[in-house]
């Protein structure tokens, strides 16, 4: 995200209800015993985001937006893989009504709470959810798809805008829009096929499927994403855009969409795309994705930049220092994703570290003077960045300004650009399209200098104080 915006940051939901599972009948007779996937996955900070008992592999958007009225029907194709031997298993969704849903073809039992909608199957498809086992539920949905208010007053889920609608999900806004497994912890594949009215465009992550199809009026754009993808990073911006597609090095593919409020205002910066992902390329390991690009918006449509996969999103004309650091994370976040919320700080710490790098090698800024103006900072001082307080704060000024700080401090520790530039790069191709954890980061690090860095990581990582600037 921008971390430089005071309406940006962003913070938790509270946490879900709890979903009464001794309610749920156990599976029927005539297959194996199954049990109740967990209705959440316990994660620090939202315990009840994500679901137990199976892996999402793909998900298979079928969506129908009428932006005048605010309203959305979609059909999400859910193909998963159990991890138990399941009887029932849960989704989350958000305020939208489920209509209907089978798995494997044959109708479900569906319970509703609140944001948990629990699958419960007849007992006679017990074979593929047994464990290993790979299902497929179909979900069949409808409403007026609702905009999920942080308790910082930032909004995320589904933004209504003056000409359509924008869809942002970090970290619990994916929910309001399609039924899912919404925690960074479960990556899948994606395709969308979505219809609006003729006239607008559809935009969303990977690459165009094909040119849009009118019918009767209305105009259904379809995105496939090849790559896997946390679904917090999923969007969807309706309206009438300036769209540009090219093909840079490497044969990736670049889309823009601006808003054409906006398209004079962005054009110098957003012709940089390929330039800035090169050369982050050089910095961080090859571009882990097919497709680049940036969705730029009017600057009232959202209070915040985000990383969403493939085009990061822009609340107006970026920055070139933005415009870096959201495609950062598409290194680390969007292809090294935190394997839970509380390692946030890897993927906004590397991201803005990744700002003063192109400070350092752009403008004759060294690193160590961004150092200096972060560590005077009160703000920064806060908490320790791989340990937020709670929900609320794991999107801080310390995630983002310390979280620099200590990746600038094990380059400090390294000695040595060249080992350094290495270890990030090393970084992201062990954990290329994977989920990451602190200790994963630690243990990796201390791994390939062969140094014991346990002091650094008290101090800088975890420590309560500020440490001495030179320690």
């Amino acid at each position: 995200m921008d971390q430089r915006t005071p309406a940006r940051r962003r913070t938790a939901r509270a946490a879900l209800p709890l979903l009464a599972l001794a309610l749920l009948a156990p599976a029927c007779s005539g297959g194996v015993e199954g049990k109740p996937g967990a209705s959440g996955v316990r994660d620090p900070y939202f315990p009840k985001l994500g679901n137990g008992g199976y892996d999402v592999t793909h998900y298979a958007l079928t969506l129908d937006v009428d932006p005048d009225e605010r309203t959305l029907r979609g059909t999400a194709e859910i193909t998963a893989r159990a991890t138990q031997d399941l009887s029932s298993f849960n989704l989350d969704l958000a305020g939208l009504t489920v209509d209907s849903a089978t798995v494997e073809g044959r109708p479900a039992a569906v319970n509703r709470a609140g944001d948990e909608v629990t699958l419960r199957t007849d007992g006679k498809v017990e074979g593929r959810l047994r464990k290993g086992g790979t299902f497929r539920a179909v979900v069949r949905y409808s409403g007026a798809p609702k905009t999920i208010t942080d308790p910082d007053g930032s909004e995320e889920g589904w933004l209504p805008t003056d000409d359509g609608a924008l869809a942002l999900g970090e970290p619990t806004g994916s929910m309001a829009w399609f039924p899912g497994n919404h925690h960074p912890g479960d990556k899948a594949a994606y395709d969308l096929a979505v219809t609006v009215p003729k006239g607008l465009t559809a935009v969303s992550n990977g690459v165009l499927a094909g040119p849009p199809v009118t019918e009767q009026g209305r105009t259904t754009f379809r995105w496939h994403t090849a790559e896997p993808m946390a679904s917090y990073l999923a969007t969807l911006a309706i309206g009438r855009f300036e769209t540009r597609t090219s093909t840079m090095a490497g044969g990736i593919t670049v889309f823009t969409a601006v808003d054409p409020e906006v398209a004079k205002a962005s054009a110098r910066t957003v012709a940089r795309v390929p330039e800035v992902v090169a050369w982050e390329a050089e910095h961080f390991g090859p571009y882990p994705f097919s497709a680049t690009g940036a969705i730029v918006d009017r600057e009232d449509d959202a209070g915040y930049a985000l990383e969403t996969q493939n085009r990061p999103f822009f609340p107006g004309p970026p920055s070139v220092g933005l415009l870096v650091h959201e495609m950062a994370h598409q290194w680390f976040g969007d292809s090294v994703t935190p394997e839970s919320w509380r390692d946030m700080w890897l993927n906004e710490g590397l991201a803005t570290y990744a700002e003063w790098l192109w400070e350092e090698e752009k403008n004759g800024i060294p690193a160590d003077e961004s150092f200096d103006v972060a560590y005077e900072d009160e703000d920064n001082w806060a908490f320790p960045p791989a340990d937020p307080p709670s929900a609320a704060a794991i999107s801080d000024d310390p995630v983002y300004g310390r979280g620099a700080m200590v990746i600038h401090m094990i380059r400090e520790a390294v000695d040595d650009d060249g080992e350094f530039f290495a270890l990030l790069r090393g970084w992201t191709e062990k954990y290329r399209h994977r989920n990451a954890s602190t200790a994963d980061f630690t243990a990796y690090v201390e791994g390939e200098t062969g140094q014991d860095l346990s002091g650094l990581w008290k101090s800088w990582l975890y420590g309560g104080g500020r440490p001495a600037a030179d320690g």
